[in-house]
Protein backbone atom coordinates (compact mmCIF):
# COMPACT_ATOMS: atom_id res chain seq x y z
CA UNK A 1 0.00 0.00 0.00
CA UNK A 2 1.45 3.33 -1.05
CA UNK A 3 1.00 6.31 1.26
CA UNK A 4 -0.65 9.09 -0.73
CA UNK A 5 -0.96 11.80 1.89
CA UNK A 6 -2.74 12.98 4.99
CA UNK A 7 -6.26 12.28 3.69
CA UNK A 8 -5.39 8.62 3.06
CA UNK A 9 -3.90 8.33 6.56
CA UNK A 10 -7.06 9.74 8.12
CA UNK A 11 -9.31 7.41 6.12
CA UNK A 12 -7.31 4.22 6.68
CA UNK A 13 -7.94 3.21 10.32
CA UNK A 14 -11.24 1.74 11.45
CA UNK A 15 -10.82 2.98 15.00
CA UNK A 16 -9.05 5.87 16.71
CA UNK A 17 -8.66 6.28 20.48
CA UNK A 18 -7.78 9.60 22.10
CA UNK A 19 -7.41 10.17 25.81
CA UNK A 20 -6.21 12.77 28.29
CA UNK A 21 -5.86 13.03 32.05
CA UNK A 22 -5.89 15.79 34.60
CA UNK A 23 -5.22 15.85 38.31
CA UNK A 24 -7.53 17.94 40.46
CA UNK A 25 -5.77 19.88 43.22
CA UNK A 26 -6.94 18.69 46.66
CA UNK A 27 -9.68 20.93 48.05
CA UNK A 28 -9.54 23.26 45.04
CA UNK A 29 -11.35 23.38 41.75
CA UNK A 30 -8.23 23.72 39.65
CA UNK A 31 -6.41 21.28 37.42
CA UNK A 32 -2.80 20.41 37.96
CA UNK A 33 -1.51 20.01 34.44
CA UNK A 34 1.90 18.84 33.36
CA UNK A 35 4.65 20.75 35.16
CA UNK A 36 7.02 22.67 32.92
CA UNK A 37 10.04 22.48 35.22
CA UNK A 38 11.35 20.97 38.47
CA UNK A 39 10.11 23.88 40.57
CA UNK A 40 6.55 23.48 39.30
CA UNK A 41 6.73 19.69 39.75
CA UNK A 42 7.88 20.11 43.36
CA UNK A 43 5.06 22.58 44.00
CA UNK A 44 2.49 20.11 42.69
CA UNK A 45 3.90 17.21 44.69
CA UNK A 46 3.88 19.33 47.85
CA UNK A 47 0.21 20.14 47.21
CA UNK A 48 -0.58 16.44 46.88
CA UNK A 49 1.59 15.18 49.75
CA UNK A 50 -0.49 13.61 52.51
CA UNK A 51 -3.77 14.31 50.75
CA UNK A 52 -6.42 12.75 48.56
CA UNK A 53 -7.15 14.06 45.10
CA UNK A 54 -9.13 13.13 42.02
CA UNK A 55 -7.59 11.97 38.77
CA UNK A 56 -9.88 12.49 35.78
CA UNK A 57 -9.45 10.70 32.46
CA UNK A 58 -11.53 11.27 29.35
CA UNK A 59 -11.32 8.90 26.43
CA UNK A 60 -12.91 9.19 23.01
CA UNK A 61 -13.40 6.38 20.54
CA UNK A 62 -13.78 7.43 16.92
CA UNK A 63 -15.02 4.91 14.40
CA UNK A 64 -16.74 4.64 11.06
CA UNK A 65 -18.56 1.46 12.08
CA UNK A 66 -20.94 2.37 14.93
CA UNK A 67 -24.21 4.11 14.10
CA UNK A 68 -25.00 4.61 17.79
CA UNK A 69 -22.16 7.15 18.17
CA UNK A 70 -22.41 10.88 17.50
CA UNK A 71 -21.65 12.07 13.97
CA UNK A 72 -18.31 13.86 13.72
CA UNK A 73 -16.92 14.32 10.22
CA UNK A 74 -17.53 12.58 6.95
CA UNK A 75 -18.22 8.97 7.93
CA UNK A 76 -16.58 9.29 11.36
CA UNK A 77 -18.59 8.96 14.57
CA UNK A 78 -17.48 9.32 18.18
CA UNK A 79 -18.35 8.68 21.80
CA UNK A 80 -16.62 10.16 24.87
CA UNK A 81 -16.41 8.78 28.39
CA UNK A 82 -15.03 10.50 31.50
CA UNK A 83 -14.19 8.75 34.77
CA UNK A 84 -12.32 9.68 37.91
CA UNK A 85 -10.47 7.87 40.64
CA UNK A 86 -9.52 9.11 44.07
CA UNK A 87 -5.83 8.73 44.88
CA UNK A 88 -4.15 9.29 48.22
CA UNK A 89 -0.53 10.38 48.53
CA UNK A 90 1.55 9.46 51.58
CA UNK A 91 3.23 12.34 53.36
CA UNK A 92 6.36 12.79 51.28
CA UNK A 93 9.59 13.22 53.19
CA UNK A 94 12.11 15.71 51.86
CA UNK A 95 14.22 12.81 50.56
CA UNK A 96 11.30 11.19 48.74
CA UNK A 97 10.30 14.52 47.20
CA UNK A 98 13.87 15.17 46.02
CA UNK A 99 14.07 11.66 44.56
CA UNK A 100 10.81 12.11 42.62
CA UNK A 101 12.00 15.44 41.25
CA UNK A 102 15.57 14.43 40.41
CA UNK A 103 14.64 11.23 38.56
CA UNK A 104 12.44 13.28 36.20
CA UNK A 105 9.49 10.90 36.57
CA UNK A 106 7.29 14.02 36.64
CA UNK A 107 8.10 14.99 33.05
CA UNK A 108 4.98 14.85 30.90
CA UNK A 109 2.77 13.70 33.79
CA UNK A 110 -0.39 15.45 34.97
CA UNK A 111 0.01 16.48 38.60
CA UNK A 112 3.76 15.93 38.37
CA UNK A 113 3.76 12.23 39.18
CA UNK A 114 3.79 8.87 37.47
CA UNK A 115 1.50 6.41 39.25
CA UNK A 116 3.04 3.51 37.32
CA UNK A 117 6.55 4.72 38.19
CA UNK A 118 8.38 5.64 41.38
CA UNK A 119 5.47 7.71 42.74
CA UNK A 120 3.38 4.52 42.82
CA UNK A 121 5.11 3.47 46.04
CA UNK A 122 3.76 6.61 47.77
CA UNK A 123 0.20 6.47 46.40
CA UNK A 124 -2.83 4.26 46.65
CA UNK A 125 -6.20 4.24 44.93
CA UNK A 126 -9.02 4.88 47.40
CA UNK A 127 -11.85 4.78 44.88
CA UNK A 128 -12.02 4.00 41.17
CA UNK A 129 -9.79 2.07 38.82
CA UNK A 130 -6.08 2.01 38.09
CA UNK A 131 -6.70 2.34 34.35
CA UNK A 132 -8.29 5.75 35.02
CA UNK A 133 -5.24 6.92 36.97
CA UNK A 134 -3.05 5.69 34.12
CA UNK A 135 -4.96 7.75 31.58
CA UNK A 136 -8.06 6.01 30.22
CA UNK A 137 -11.74 6.01 31.08
CA UNK A 138 -12.73 2.61 32.45
CA UNK A 139 -15.99 2.81 30.53
CA UNK A 140 -14.14 3.44 27.27
CA UNK A 141 -11.88 0.45 27.87
CA UNK A 142 -14.97 -1.71 28.49
CA UNK A 143 -16.44 -0.42 25.23
CA UNK A 144 -13.19 -1.10 23.40
CA UNK A 145 -13.12 -4.67 24.71
CA UNK A 146 -16.67 -5.21 23.44
CA UNK A 147 -15.67 -3.87 20.00
CA UNK A 148 -12.57 -6.03 19.75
Amino acid sequence: MEFKGFRDAINSPDLIIVSDTLVEAPGEEIALGKPKDKREAASMLLRLSGKRHRVWSSTAILTRNNNQYQKLYSKWKYKIWTDYSIVEFDDLSEGHLISLIENNSWVGKAGGYDFAGEAGQYTKIIEGDEVTVLGFSTQAIDELESII
